[in-house]
């Protein structure tokens, strides 16, 4: 478990599937996501897999002072996830970053809060020396977010992924930035 100033992220729990479908059965949500809007029995199986999973983090909002976040309306919401997970081969330390939030908690810093929390823990208590992430150049949000956390945009993929398909069966092709930093680049200043 990991604590910052509003938010706890810990391992995700089999209960915690109506927060995740609060924000995961959003088309708008996913749309850059690799998969698409999950119905209630996905976010049930979800919540499993990833009670499951150490690499998938549950962003949860804390009580601040004693009183419960008004916007919550309840301590330990499950507002979002972090996906923080170590690439092949393991030797090279490289650690893939990714995070969804729900519409609600958006804009309000938490993405940022626990994106830093992630990235501090990796850095200095498990001794990653890398830490990448991809996103769409569509999903300024996005990339704007990886920009304030420190990262440093590497590439610019032409065509480089599909998720979904056409109503003919073609891919739809993708275009993918790719950020990273490197352990001596911690922290930012």
């Amino acid at each position: 478990m990991l604590e910052t100033d509003r938010l706890i992220l810990r391992r995700f729990h089999k209960d915690d599937w109506q927060d995740l479908y609060e924000y995961l059965s959003d088309e708008a949500v996913v749309r850059y996501e690799p998969y698409g809007a999950f119905t209630e029995e996905e976010c049930k199986q979800a919540a499993i897999s990833r009670a499951n999973q150490e690499f998938f983090w549950a962003i949860c909002l804390k009580e601040r002072g004693g009183e419960v976040d008004p916007i919550a309306q309840a301590a330990g919401k499950l507002i979002g996830n972090i996906y923080f997970q170590q690439q092949n081969p393991p030797d090279f330390m490289c650690w893939s970053l990714g995070y969804v939030l729900n519409p609600r908690y958006q804009g309000q810093g938490y993405a940022t809060e626990s994106c830093q929390a992630i990235m501090e823990h990796g850095f200095t208590k498990m001794h990653v020396r890398r830490i990448a992430a991809m996103c769409n150049p569509e999903n300024t949000p996005s990339w704007r977010l990886l920009e304030r956390l420190g990262l440093r945009r590497e590439g610019h993929f032409i065509k480089h992924k599909f998720f979904k398909r056409d109503a003919k069966g073609n891919p739809l092709w993708t275009d993918t930035y790719l950020y990273a930093m490197l352990a001596e680049e911690w922290p930012v200043k």
